[in-house]
């Protein structure tokens, strides 16, 4: 189903770009400006199964990116700048602000060099039981247990499931099916007692794959350190805040923003709601962010700002630069507003 939905979201990018369309409906869904989003910036890795591929992007592809918006009349700017933009109605030129989601510790290693080289600011939001070295990727951890076993056993809605991960094409059904499972879990303590339960059972270190894959706090302070950088929260355990209660939400806004400014000496303004999809950031989730003082807030819903936006600060889409449409010709495309004006409808604002 999701190679299907790729297909058809590529076609519809093609024939966008081919027939000239987005170049003709820029004027009209272009917007002021946009957010981009990244999550990991690495080489290829030369295997097969790699369901979690859509979070990576190449260092070259990140580098024409850069170079097609330093030739284009946009201005790159700080999420800061964005806010004043945005609050004051400045919008004499059209913008881009470059985001980061978890504090991978590629964006230190491979995308802070790129950025750096092209002067561009970023954000990074971090979730800080990633650099505390407590967090769970569970995505990642799911994938890895499906990567190193031909069948494994779970107990799904009370029954124990015998599953065959015996080839590429059921390693990627069964991600598909666990990962959909997990996701239509009440709250999060379940999803993540399933991982967790499912790790220890198949040999997978959870503690050794946040280790391994995200920055610590000296390796933030690195980054927190450049002008260029600016640090957002991104909560403390990466919650998937529709799923939790309102105090839960809350707590974890505070919290993280809390441990932050500990940690780093910086006050995180903006935030960026984990997975940040309708599912997982709505109505409720963007009032609490107001209410805490962000300045802006980001999720995951496609789409570029407009004007209207000055009314929804802390429900902020963003165009993903997504690891299974890495051609510039994608990225053309989406970032013309015509891609994400078709998904929404043409409708400016969803921030139900």
């Amino acid at each position: 189903m999701a190679r299907l939905r790729n297909t058809i979201i590529r076609s519809g990018l093609e024939t966008l770009y081919f027939s000239g369309a987005h170049l003709m409906m820029r004027p009209f869904v272009g917007g002021v400006g946009m957010i981009l989003m990244l999550h990991r910036v690495r080489q290829p890795r030369p295997v097969r199964f790699q369901p979690n591929s859509h979070l990576e992007v190449r260092p070259r592809f990140l580098e024409r990116i850069l170079r097609k918006l330093r030739r284009s009349s946009m201005d790159i700017i700080s999420l800061d700048e964005m806010h004043r933009r945005m609050v004051e109605g400045d919008f004499k030129r059209r913008f881009v602000c470059v985001t980061f989601d978890d504090g991978y510790r590629d964006t230190l290693q491979v995308a802070y060099p790129i950025l750096k080289k092209h002067e561009v600011p970023f954000a990074v939001y971090v979730a800080t039981s990633f650099p505390d070295r407590l967090g769970v990727l569970w995505w990642l951890a799911l994938e890895a247990v499906i990567v190193k076993n031909n069948r494994i056993g779970a107990v799904i809605g009370g029954k124990d499931v015998q599953i065959d991960c015996s080839t590429l094409a059921a390693k990627r059904e069964v991600f598909r099916y666990l990962l959909k499972y997990l996701r239509n879990l009440e709250n999060e303590d379940d999803l993540l007692n399933f991982v967790r339960d499912l790790s220890a059972r198949y040999q997978v270190p959870i503690p050794a794959i946040c280790e391994g894959l995200c920055m610590n706090w000296d390796e933030l302070a690195t980054l927190a350190a450049d002008p260029l950088v600016t640090i957002g929260a991104h909560t403390v355990n990466h919650v998937i805040l529709g799923k939790a209660s309102e105090r839960v939400v809350r707590r974890e806004l505070e919290m993280s923003r809390s441990v932050i400014e500990a940690a780093l000496n910086v006050r995180p303004f903006h935030l960026a709601y984990p997975v940040g999809d309708r599912a997982a950031a709505g109505p409720r989730e963007f009032r609490i962010a107001a209410e805490l003082g962000y300045k802006t807030a980001v999720t995951t819903r496609p789409g570029v700002l407009f004007n209207e936006h000055r009314e929804h600060l802390t429900a902020l889409p963003r165009i993903s630069l997504n690891g299974d449409f890495q051609q510039m010709r994608y990225a053309k495309v989406l970032m013309s507003g015509a891609g994400p004006a078709l998904a929404n409808g043409f409708r400016r604002v969803n921030a139900a």
